[in-house]
């Protein structure tokens, strides 16, 4: 019999973060977490290189700041709360978030 986890609780502060093509990431639900459907990672976006997912779609949310993401060369207006999807294979880069 497989037990399963009902819940998963992280803490980005208790998550060492690694550098990645948009900056600090923490991952705080991954593929490996038994009761994961998707992942989610913490990101702090410093100097992002544009960059496109083959595998994946992605969410971003804003916790806090302001800024611009390019999605296939459409500017979109970032700021705390919003959430922008980009679907697998879309050109994507933030500029500006502070």
């Amino acid at each position: 019999m497989t037990t399963r986890t009902r819940f998963i609780r992280r803490d980005p502060a208790a998550v060492q973060p690694w550098g990645e093509t948009c900056g600090a990431i923490r991952c705080l639900i991954e593929e490996s977490d038994a009761a994961a459907a998707a992942e989610v990672h913490h990101v702090e976006i410093q100097d992002a290189k544009l960059h496109y997912r083959e595998r994946t779609d992605e969410f971003y949310y804003v916790i806090d700041g302001q800024g611009i993401i390019i999605l296939d060369e459409t500017e979109i207006e970032l700021h705390t709360g919003v959430v922008v999807y980009s679907p697998r294979g879309v050109l994507n880069d933030v500029h500006e978030l502070k």
